[in-house]
């Protein structure tokens, strides 16, 4: 049986399509529009992975917590405020309630986030410096050293609680149980480890001392080495901004040391601005470059009313070219403990290393440390509803407490705020 050459079921055969054809503007833009679309998938992780590693903070390391809780326990104070870095460097003086009350006024009424509910007037007898701030933010009464010992360690207590306090906690033992180990053993606490004598080579004085510098390297790595990802990319930031003059690294480092750095002009932003409303604000008047990127990265509104100052971006250099030569000293460190065994290792080269290493890494700390209070000496800390109500009834009774983040008399010897 024949088919009609002409039926309609006829399906023609497809054309003859060249491979060595070159596209044509259309073919070019279809294959680039669909192209991509197998791999999409991929692609767009690896690009949200990038992006959420750039805005990414930095893991807290034991340095930053150890300063957290000193900074709880040498304050005096019951809480910190969220996201400020527990380290950071030059000492301000804390506000006085009349200044944030003069510079609102200079801002405008936008500024004044205070309320006629929160509004306090001065009781007779009431110290200048123990007033209220005029939103009726106050800071929290000094506490006494058994009370501050006992809320530095329910602090410690809840943050090795959760899953990253853990694991910092369980570091921080191992380097203070190492560390102490061969420090005892360097002042040879243990005459029974000495024979024939205590600095023979094949003495168990000599062998336990390698143990405890390789176990203590080790551990050193964890941070040196760990860190390094965010250590290098924070120093990428940084070159942007020095050699190429790219605002947006100094902004990019801004949002992620928020915690303690501040950028030119942002105590001029208004002080109900903060990530929840960034958005709202139009574009005209809050200027780009007074604000992290990206802008969610904008600290929180500030308790007191008033933001702290610009830091000096020095010291943002140099936190961050000390936390990089952190790791080249461990570098340094791990050629000479794995490179060389103990017969012919100089000796003086571990001590050196460590030195370094630790040194550096603890200036920067200070350096964050100290930044980071001034900063809350400012903007204020968090306050408990223990200390709120403590505060009330003490002010109700004509027991004042000064409104200072050390609570005490500014001008007073050892009363500066930093």
């Amino acid at each position: 049986m024949q088919t009609p050459a002409n039926s309609s079921n006829t399906e023609p055969f497809p054309a003859v399509v060249d491979p060595f054809r070159p596209l044509d503007a259309e073919a070019s833009a279809n294959a680039a529009a669909n192209g991509p679309a197998a791999s999409s998938p991929l692609s767009r992780g690896l690009r949200r992975a990038s992006k959420s590693f750039e805005q990414s903070d930095p893991p807290e390391g034991c340095f930053a917590a150890a300063g957290d809780l000193a900074s709880s326990l040498l304050s005096g104070q019951a809480a910190r405020q969220p996201g400020a870095s527990s380290m950071g460097a030059s000492a301000v003086q804390p506000p006085k309630p009349g200044d944030i009350a003069l510079q609102q006024i200079s801002r405008g009424p936008k500024s004044d986030v205070s309320t006629a509910s929160q509004t306090t007037t001065a009781l007779p007898g009431e110290p200048p410096g123990a007033a209220p701030f005029p939103n009726g933010y106050h800071f929290p009464p000094k506490h006494t050293l058994g009370e501050s010992v006992k809320l530095g360690t329910l602090a410690l207590y809840n943050y090795s609680l959760t899953p990253v306090g853990f694991l910092v906690t369980i570091y921080g033992l191992n380097v203070v149980a190492w560390g102490g180990m061969l420090f005892l053993l360097l002042c040879n606490a243990s005459p029974a480890m000495c024979y024939p004598t205590c600095n023979d080579i094949e003495s168990p004085r000599r062998k336990w001392v390698e143990y405890d510098s390789q176990i203590l390297n080790a551990l050193f790595c964890v941070t040196g080495f760990g860190l390094a990802p965010w250590r290098f990319r924070d120093l990428y930031f940084l070159l942007q901004y020095r050699l190429l003059k790219k605002e947006r690294g100094l902004r990019q480092l801004a949002g992620i040391h928020r915690g303690w750095f501040r950028l030119a002009n942002s105590d001029q932003l208004p002080v109900h601005l903060g990530p929840q409303n960034i958005h709202d604000e139009s574009p005209q008047a809050v200027p780009q470059s007074a604000i992290p990127h990206p802008e969610k990265k904008i600290p929180d509104p500030p308790l007191t009313g008033m933001r702290a100052q610009a830091t000096k971006v020095w010291k943002l250099d140099l936190v961050i070219w000390l936390m990089v030569w952190n790791t080249f000293f461990q570098c340094c460190l791990c050629g000479f403990m794995w490179g060389m065994d103990r017969f012919n290792r100089p000796s003086w080269a571990t001590g050196l290393f460590v030195g370094l290493g630790c040194g550096v890494a603890a200036v920067g700390g200070i350096m964050m440390y100290r930044e980071g209070r001034a900063v809350r000496s400012i903007e204020g800390i968090v306050v408990s509803e223990k200390d709120k109500e403590r505060l009330k009834r003490d002010r109700e009774q004509g027991i004042w407490h000064y409104n200072n983040i050390k609570a005490k008399e500014i001008g007073a010897k050892g009363s500066g705020g930093g």
